[in-house]
């Protein structure tokens, strides 16, 4: 079986949702309906939003917002390789200021770092490594959009923002 030429992946984290939500699911359907893979970076807060994602598969990481149940089945962090590029997927905690270098100190060697928390959207690279957080899709308290993310992953990885 042939790899395949480019890998998709819908980015999406700080939902804050106490369970289904339609408006996500809208949102999934609409942006995330061509996804090889979807990650969540946390504050999922409770376990039942995963099933807006239905068939496709997820990674998804807890956050500091997410109850018991949450933190007792998904991972605070997750280092996987796809195409030859290590991506850290991890929520974040604390100041928002520095965060970045807070997460690359604890996650070492990867090419990307997907992160939530600050509900601000980053793309940007550094010392050759992607730094993306899609921001939050359902809550815009700190930042002027509600968005989320998507990864694009052939000979680079490279982040694309859609603010929703």
């Amino acid at each position: 079986m042939m790899e395949k030429e480019k890998v998709t992946i819908g980015v999406i984290s700080d939902t804050h949702l106490s369970g289904y939500d339609a408006r996500l699911a809208k949102i999934v359907a609409q942006h995330f309906k061509d996804v090889d893979l979807i990650l969540h970076a946390g504050d999922l807060v409770d376990l039942r939003v995963l099933d807006i994602f239905a068939s496709i598969e997820v990674k998804a990481v807890s956050g500091n917002m997410d109850n018991m149940p949450v933190k007792d089945k998904l991972p605070e962090q997750l280092i996987f390789e796809i195409k030859g590029f290590k991506i850290g997927l991890i929520h974040g905690w604390g100041s928002p200021l520095g965060i970045e270098k807070k997460l690359l100190a604890k996650l070492g060697d990867v090419n990307c770092i997907v992160y939530g928390h600050t509900h601000k959207p980053a793309n940007y690279k550094e010392n050759g490594i992607l730094f993306f957080n899609p921001g939050s899709a359902m809550d815009k308290r700190f930042a002027d959009t509600r968005t989320i993310g998507i990864l694009e992953i052939d000979k680079e990885i490279k982040g694309r923002l859609i603010s929703i």
